[in-house]
């Protein structure tokens, strides 16, 4: 009989190796797969009550359908948004994505002295997920009932009107800086913390205007509480038909368009980044969500990763001349 062949150790050893590197590989895909593994906190930095909450509700609960775990909405306003993005900047549990805005990503950069995160090397870029028209809205006991007739109103008056904004730096304040630049006006601003607050204090006749995304405020609009006087958009929009665009009253070539997308603190795996983003792109088209936004006037996007960042490029080369030319200060 011939006796079997010999196997030494060293061969031994590398068979055994092998046999580890073959069962990880699938178990480490499967591990990949399985994320998350827990509910997902989606922070929004800023105070309930605003367009962005209504982007991130009605993206998150797609989003928890497509993901197999529940994403929860969680406001946590303070600093212009500069407290919730340092923290998920340093929040390392794989489970935590903040909602992207044009304050924090292309505003703030250019009106604080340092920030506590960076824009660019602390997140991710994941999704854009929807645009906002901004309203240009004023309180019914204000005399105008278009942009013109406030235009009028505001050089006869100069800095005797107010408008209020969610704070020093956000959308809203942005929007307003920019039509007075446009229109030669000098309106003074009234910063809040949040759109909320804010909105408390217009539909009270406590401030006379305001530039607020669609979604919060169509339907005081549509109730006769608040008058809108302009869209910032290109074209008019579907919901408020007879108001026309700034650039239609007089100021060609005027947009102004809020925006929010999904971010990822820069720890987060590709894996789970790269999943993150199919679900995310997918999730604001989903039928339901399509409903709930467009009901409010949002656009949804739902692009990949380099789209979303190479727009945040572009939006921060858009309006860092505009800041500082209207020399807009944080709170």
């Amino acid at each position: 009989m011939t006796a079997p062949p010999r196997i030494d150790r060293r061969t031994a050893l590398r068979a055994v190796a092998a046999g580890a590197l073959a069962s990880w590989g699938p178990a480490s895909v499967r591990a990949a797969d399985a994320w998350p593994t827990k509910p997902i906190r989606f922070v929004v930095p800023f105070a309930p009550g605003g367009s962005s909450e209504i982007v991130a509700r009605s993206t998150a609960v797609e989003l928890g359908k497509l993901l197999g775990q529940s994403v929860y909405v969680d406001n946590k306003p303070g600093g212009a948004g500069n407290v919730a993005m340092a923290e998920v900047a340093r929040a390392d549990d794989q489970h935590t994505v903040i909602l992207g805005h044009i304050g924090t990503l292309a505003v703030n950069p250019f009106i604080f002295d340092k920030l506590p995160y960076d824009p660019i090397r602390d997140f991710k870029p994941i999704s854009l997920l929807a645009k906002v028209p901004s309203l240009y809205v004023v309180h019914p006991d204000v005399p105008a009932k278009d942009l013109k007739e406030f235009v009028a109103l505001a050089k006869a008056k100069p800095g005797q009107l107010n408008y209020g904004s969610a704070g020093n730096g956000s959308a809203g304040h942005l929007a307003f800086e920019y039509l007075k630049m446009a229109t030669g006006t000098f309106v003074v601003h009234v910063p809040y913390r949040g759109t909320g607050p804010q909105l408390t204090d217009l539909l009270a006749g406590r401030l006379q205007a305001a530039s607020v995304g669609a979604p919060a405020i169509l339907q005081f609009i549509k109730a006769g509480k608040l008058r809108c006087i302009a869209t910032g958009t290109s074209q008019r929009i579907a919901q408020l038909p007879d108001v026309p665009t700034v650039a239609e009253q007089g100021w060609p070539k005027f947009e102004m368009t809020q925006w929010y997308g999904l971010l990822a603190p820069a720890s987060l795996a590709a894996p789970n980044a790269d999943k993150l983003a199919a679900a995310a792109a997918r999730a604001v088209r989903e039928p339901a969500a399509l409903e709930r936004l467009q009901t409010d006037a949002a656009i949804a996007v739902g692009s990949t990763p380099a789209e979303f960042a190479a727009f945040i490029a572009t939006e921060r080369e858009r309006w860092k001349p505009v800041l500082a030319r209207a020399k807009v200060k944080p709170d």
